[in-house]
């Protein structure tokens, strides 16, 4: 990762994607919140999705029409970022899966709006929050847009060399019997929010304190075990070409880049 030869075949797999977008039966542009070069709290990135969500309702309620080059309201948002260490539970988890003394968490635990159950956010995690209307552009359907999710992480981390899979009955993305990716979403009139986190450079010790997902027996894993040189920013590009892929993503839209973004704007072009 990071070569040049890396580098153009990402720009390549970038191209292919905006063609792939290009045949979808809805074409658009997404607006991306980059954040992937941040650590953010649980709660700023909460904050984050609940203006996209709030974005998408106006844009969702516009009944402008296109003129000239002009391209309908932006409706579809994907927020990157890493948390800071935090235990996030789902709308139905018990803390039964938590196995370390409440007073003895070295971080907090927050109750979330998403299902599944008790996972683990911390640096080198890169964590995905898409903003989605599955009604206007997608599909009614949460089975197709869970295993779409899947779909995306398998195809970037196809990128590095690494063949993943699902396991039947286990929502998320597997290398063998290692967890590297968890999965937890909200859908409230067909709009998600939260999304998956995938383990890059992630301090697995921090998984010691909970029984990740509720699924006892299996342990989690992480990119830079397989790939020793990896880095987030390497993920975020390979996830962004294949969310776009499967997704129909045109373009990218980057709000108010600023210079840490001139990368990402080498591979996607912003409308």
């Amino acid at each position: 990762p990071g070569s040049s030869m890396r580098d153009l075949r990402f720009a390549l797999c970038a191209l292919c994607g905006l063609l792939a977008g290009a045949a979808h039966a809805v074409q658009r542009s997404a607006a991306l919140y980059d954040h992937s070069h941040r650590i953010v709290s649980y709660a700023h990135g909460l904050q984050l999705q609940e203006r996209a969500v709030a974005a998408h309702g106006r844009h969702s309620s516009a009944r402008e029409q296109p003129s000239g080059d002009e391209r309908r309201p932006m409706r579809d948002s994907l927020i990157l970022l890493q948390h800071e260490a935090v235990l996030t539970l789902g709308t139905g988890s018990t803390i039964d899966n938590i196995v370390t003394r409440a007073e003895e968490l070295p971080f907090e635990v927050v109750r979330t709006t998403r299902g599944g159950e008790v996972t683990y956010h911390g640096p080198g995690q890169l964590v995905a929050y898409p903003v989605l209307d599955l009604r206007a552009n997608h599909q009614q359907d949460l089975h197709w847009y869970l295993r779409t999710l899947e779909e995306v992480v398998i195809g970037a981390l196809g990128e590095f060399g690494v063949q993943s899979t699902r396991i039947n009955g286990l929502t998320g993305v597997w290398v063998g019997e290692r967890k590297l990716c968890a999965i937890g979403v909200k859908v409230s009139r067909w709009v998600t929010m939260h999304g998956f986190a995938l383990n890059v450079r992630t301090d697995l010790a921090d998984f010691r304190h909970i029984v990740p997902c509720g699924i006892r027996g299996r342990q989690v894993g992480s990119l830079h075990e397989l790939v020793p040189d990896v880095q987030v920013p390497h993920v975020r590009d390979a996830v962004l070409v294949h969310f776009a892929r499967q997704f129909g993503v045109e373009a990218w839209r980057l709000p108010s880049p600023g210079p840490e973004d001139a990368d990402l704007q080498s591979l996607f072009r912003a409308s």
